[in-house]
């Protein structure tokens, strides 16, 4: 009787072109694969441990991973570049979770997000699952290279709102610190379009640095920079209980370290703001690294 009164093809129709329209585009989910159970990467004493065994780190740097996933004609270099990875046994790459104003950005402004480039994180995430490869996730840089902390001091002063000019209010000014703790939540609560799963919640991510090689210049004490080290981690840890947290360190030693003048490519080193030691005993700091430049250092040495 339904096709008796003409409903039934015009609704059959509908619900076709419904159904045609969510397989194409609504749900990524449909072509992600699983794979084998992945469990979070922990620390026991000096020894990360995964389901109770030693784990041991080897992996590289491909800052681009995100930037590169926007657009699809890039999109293969990812997915190559976790394939290589994964089949030379490396076990963690460690990318970019930010690209603040900058072309392609993630954070537009603050608080505000492109859409387009969230996914192209999920699919990093999703694609790093799919070749069994860690992530450990940069939070924000200290450098101008994709927006960094200049992009968020001028933020703040265009509001009117910032206190200073200088890219050092980044670690001081209340209102970037609230900048910043918004977009820090907004990353760690974020769900994948593509596996279904929280950042926090997905063990593929061994954890989180808080910002690639921090240096407060305008208060070589280093005060400012442990201040923000110290708050910054306890919220990450506020959110996310599940995964690791480190800072993103050059290692010089700071000016109330006596190896400054021994280990320190030179004293400009201890002047910096930062002090390796201090900084990464901070209690939610979970594990160092050292960024490590040598053949720039000992140029600066020689001149």
């Amino acid at each position: 009787m339904v096709a008796g009164n003409g409903l039934f093809y015009p609704i059959f129709g509908f619900a076709s072109l419904v159904l045609f329209i969510y397989m194409s585009f609504g749900d990524m989910r449909l072509g992600f694969e699983e794979g084998p159970e992945v469990s979070f990467v922990g620390r026991n004493g000096t020894q990360f441990v995964l389901d109770g065994k030693p784990f041991y780190i080897n992996g590289w740097n491909s800052y681009w991973l995100m930037v590169q996933s926007v657009d699809d004609y890039s999109r293969p270099r990812v997915r190559e570049m976790l394939k290589a990875g994964a089949k030379m046994g490396l076990t963690v790459c460690r990318t970019w979770a930010f690209n603040d104003g900058d072309y392609n950005a993630l954070q537009t402004s603050p608080g505000v997000f492109n859409e387009q480039a969230f996914k192209a994180l999920d699919y990093v995430i999703a694609e790093a699952r799919r070749h069994g490869v860690r992530l450990l996730l940069s939070l924000v840089n200290n450098l101008h290279a994709y927006g960094g902390k200049t992009q968020y001091v001028e933020w703040a002063w265009q509001e009117g709102v910032g206190l200073s000019s200088s890219n050092d209010s980044f670690f001081y000014d209340p209102s970037i610190r609230s900048y910043f703790k918004n977009y820090v939540k907004t990353i760690l609560t974020r769900k994948n379009t593509i596996t279904g799963i929280e950042y926090r919640n997905d063990p593929i991510i061994l954890g989180w640095e808080l910002i690639n090689e921090p240096r407060c210049m305008t208060d070589p004490s280093g005060d400012t920079l442990q201040d923000w080290i110290e708050e910054m981690s306890a919220f990450v840890k506020l959110i996310d209980k599940n995964h690791l947290v480190t800072v993103g360190l050059e290692g010089f030693y700071g000016p109330n370290d006596p190896k400054r003048l021994t280990v320190n490519p030179e004293d400009w080193a201890s002047r910096l703001g930062s002090d390796f030691i201090r900084n990464s005993k901070t209690e939610n700091v979970d594990f160092t690294s050292v960024h490590i430049y040598p053949d720039h250092w000992i140029c600066l040495r020689i001149l």
